[in-house]
């Protein structure tokens, strides 16, 4: 009962803070990676054995660069998520801008749905808000549901604010069923990793052997709706811009596996890109050890 207390607490606290202007907040982001990286390392090791498995041909001082990078990115996350229990429509819309976003707008249009997938690169959770607003289509999010469940409702509360509909992924495909006749965008962070028993296909992703998910493929099979890859992308500190790039659009046509593969050949092109912006800190090759 305490511990519950004092995480409530903790949460008015970050509801408080969320109202400071993001400038300021980025100042608070410097002091946390400096404690995250050099005072705890946290999860140092998984970060750098990581990294070191995914780029082999890279030298040491490469791979620390990176890994400097990515608990940049993940600590300006983190206050940036903070920012999302108080941030306007507007000042979404500012920091995240759609490029191609009338190619999915183009289905809604004529009422059919749409699928979309991205992974966890920068801040995809500030990207689906900003999704959320763009299209006039309603988006359902899948997600994987937190165990501590305080925790769960009020990160639930701040993804939710602006009409986003957030899926259990257990629940994926009741979902999809009981909005067959509503025009809706469903949201795949397709890089997850499995549990042992779910873990039905392996693949080649940053050079290492992966299990992964094969919910999006499933459901585009089923339906037949077109999939389009967000392609996240950091412009400037707290600015982001997500190109909607036509993935597949015939999953029926498609072999199986051949969309699942498809999407981490684009993952990969995007981290690839600028590696420090991915979630490296998640034990993702743990099927491995």
């Amino acid at each position: 009962m305490i511990k519950k207390g004092f995480l409530y607490i903790g949460i008015f606290f970050l509801h408080l803070i969320s109202f400071l202007p993001l400038w300021f907040l980025f100042g608070i982001s410097n002091v946390v990676y400096y404690l995250l990286y050099y005072v705890v390392g946290y999860r140092k090791n998984v970060v750098r054995k990581n990294l070191n498995n995914s780029f082999p041909e890279k030298s040491p001082a490469e791979i620390l660069k990176i890994e400097k990078r990515f608990y940049r990115n993940l600590t300006d996350i983190m206050v940036e998520i903070i920012k999302m229990s108080s941030i306007s429509k507007a000042e979404v819309l500012k920091r995240v801008k759609m490029k191609n976003f009338e190619l999915v707008e183009d289905y809604f249009n004529r009422g059919e749905s749409a699928l979309a997938c991205t992974g966890h690169y920068c801040n995809w959770e500030l990207g689906m808000m900003a999704a959320g607003l763009k299209f006039s289509a309603k988006s359902h999010v899948i997600y994987k549901p937190i165990n501590n469940k305080i925790f769960e409702t009020w990160f639930n509360t701040l993804r939710t604010k602006f009409g986003n509909i957030f899926v259990p992924m257990k629940q994926t495909l009741r979902d999809v069923v009981a909005t067959k006749n509503d025009t809706t965008l469903f949201c795949f962070a397709s890089d997850q990793s499995p549990r042992g028993r779910d873990a039905h296909h392996l693949l080649t992703f940053l050079n290492q052997r992966t299990a992964v998910l094969l919910g999006l493929e499933k459901i585009a099979v089923q339906t037949n709706r077109p999939i389009f890859y967000f392609d996240i992308r950091r412009v400037k500190r707290g600015y982001y811009e997500i190109e909607c790039i036509p993935m597949c659009l015939n999953p029926k046509e498609t072999k199986p596996f051949e969309i699942t593969e498809l999407f981490f050949r684009y993952l990969t092109e995007t981290i690839e890109k600028e590696p420090g912006d991915w979630l490296w800190s998640h034990k993702r090759w743990k099927i491995n050890d």
